[in-house]
């Protein structure tokens, strides 16, 4: 144990820590110009989340398919791009959901006569954004369910026809235009004019936050290494947490800035890139580069059934329009049966 104290334990502490503060920088970034984006475009918050930020965040899950669509490793990639949701969905609104409860009840204890918000993290959406947001989680839903009837030798046409889906819809969002006061709202008139390079400064900030999150899972992975943790427990939990980091540091963020749209917005995105972009990559590129495909999707039932149960639970929280502290909890408790039975199954 005392092995672990040396001064590349203590180099692993300062990387984490500086990580940190940079993913800390640039998700504010991300947020901050983000909303103008929103405002200026009137494509919305959501739509800005689902597309730009999911896009721009998304970017570890698609490293790992193309990564393992050259060497062979679908088997990672599917793994990750369906946990990844999982995580997204449930850890995300959960934990922000959570968060946003305890402060609002302390502000209430502290000024119980001072109006200080709903605890509901669903904000009022605009009909074109509660398309995206249903359309999006639909896909996340069936897709997974999908695979499971999936051959070895039809995988490449399955994945052509998600990267279509992909390709079609991102084009459709591109087209829908909102107009209410959230429009306007957040940039100033001198500001309108800036469009390009506020959507400069956010691909740079959700950049950054991906970059601070992979240094971070790094340095947190040669700290348990050290410590003798067995590679998948690893895996498991550093490894996949560190691919939704990005995710999870702007969407809890947003929430407790009011700008819970953005946060859905880019939960339901990352879902929807995983299950058509990233899926589509993972199953179509090893077709084209003649690279050995093999596919067994009987080792993902435990993520395939939870992946249908916490969308489902989703789709019940939208439908009430209602996710507070207790639906936070909630999705919390299938996160943590979701870890016992896959970390117990011997992944």
């Amino acid at each position: 144990m005392a092995d672990l104290f040396n001064i590349d334990f203590i180099i692993n502490l300062l990387i984490i820590a500086t990580s940190l503060v940079f993913l800390n920088i640039t998700s504010d970034m991300v947020i901050k110009y983000a909303t103008k984006i929103a405002a200026i475009s009137r494509l919305g918050k959501t739509s800005i989340g689902f597309t730009l930020i999911s896009l721009s965040t998304t970017l570890p899950e698609l490293t790992v398919a193309l990564s393992a669509a050259i060497s062979g490793g679908a088997a990672l990639s599917i793994g990750n791009a369906i946990g990844s949701n999982i995580f997204n969905i449930s850890a995300i609104l959960g934990i922000g959901a959570i968060i946003l409860g305890a402060r609002i009840l302390l502000a209430k204890k502290r000024n119980k006569d001072m109006f200080v918000g709903s605890n509901n993290i669903i904000p009022i959406f605009m009909k074109s954004e509660l398309s995206n947001i249903e359309f999006g989680l639909f896909i996340a839903s069936v897709v997974p369910l999908g695979l499971i009837y999936v051959s070895t030798r039809a995988a490449w046409i399955v994945g052509l026809l998600l990267l279509i889906i992909f390709g079609a819809y991102l084009y459709r969002l591109s087209k829908v235009r909102i107009t209410t006061e959230e429009s306007e709202a957040g940039v100033a008139e001198h500001e309108k004019g800036k469009l390009k390079k506020f959507i400069l400064f956010t691909i740079i900030g959700a950049i950054g936050v991906v970059v601070s999150a992979n240094f971070l899972v790094d340095a947190a992975i040669s700290i348990a290494s050290s410590a003798g943790v067995p590679q998948q427990v690893i895996g498991a939990t550093i490894v996949a947490l560190g691919t939704s980091l990005p995710e999870l540091t702007i969407g809890v963020k947003s929430i407790l800035r009011g700008s819970s749209n953005l946060a859905l917005g880019n939960i339901i995105g990352a879902a929807f890139f995983n299950t058509t972009l990233i899926l589509g990559v993972t199953l179509f590129v090893p077709a084209i580069i003649g690279s050995t495909l093999i596919l067994n999707m009987d080792v993902y039932m435990n993520l395939i059934i939870f992946s249908i149960i916490i969308n489902t639970f989703f789709w019940y929280f939208l439908s009430r329009r209602k996710i507070t502290w207790k639906e936070g909890v909630a999705f919390l408790l299938i996160y943590t049966l979701f870890l016992i039975t896959t970390l117990g199954g011997g992944v």
